[in-house]
């Protein structure tokens, strides 16, 4: 009975890991082979540890320890403007910008017909659901066919509620991924945002 190459599987499941190729795997796999074995075990404990602790937020989708979490907890934010991103990383851009300071709604994704991604496999319905009690809606999806497509679709169903709908204007360049943009692109993207 042939018994399977343990370096070759690590190899294979780091590569599954977006933006790993199979030499960045390979580096990644020798380099945990050169560390003390209780490193692997560590970070094997963390990666069981994030789906076993992790739970989605009632109120703004986002991954959290609790539920709440501790954004929509927080009574310093204002309760009144929703910052509508993508995925939950997004946040993490929007928030080192230093330029906002209301709260967040993860939709999951973006509009994608040729992914079959569509309205109802995201967050649009907790989104209406919180939409009423808002006076400013930012959309913050990314600025590429997919974001543009959401934006609008969204600002289609929130302006009847009576929501000023807002996108982010100059300052993130068409085609880049919100989480890498830089601090201060983010940041003269919520200053300069603009009506939908």
């Amino acid at each position: 009975m042939s018994r399977v190459d343990p370096l070759r599987r690590c190899v294979a499941q780091l590569a599954r890991l977006p933006g790993v190729g199979e030499r960045t795997a390979t580096r990644l796999a020798y380099w945990l082979l050169r560390q003390d074995p209780q490193v692997a075990a560590e970070i094997a404990d963390a990666l069981h540890a994030l789906h076993a602790s992790m739970v989605k937020c009632s109120v703004c989708c986002d991954m959290a320890v609790v539920d709440p979490c501790p954004r929509c907890a927080d009574p310093g934010r204002e309760a009144d403007t929703i910052c509508v991103v993508e995925r939950p990383q997004d946040i993490s851009a929007i928030e080192r910008s230093g330029g906002w300071r209301g709260r967040f709604h993860v939709l999951g994704g973006a509009i994608s017909p040729l992914e079959g991604v569509g309205p109802d496999a995201l967050t649009v319905r907790e989104l209406l659901g919180r939409a009423p009690a808002a006076r400013e809606v930012l959309v913050a999806t990314d600025p590429d066919v997919e974001g543009d497509a959401t934006a609008l679709y969204l600002a289609g169903l929130l302006k009847p509620l009576g929501v000023r709908v807002t996108r982010l204007a100059h300052g993130v360049a068409v085609g880049t991924e919100l989480e890498y943009a830089d601090r201060s692109s983010v940041a003269r993207a919520l200053e300069n945002r603009r009506e939908l």
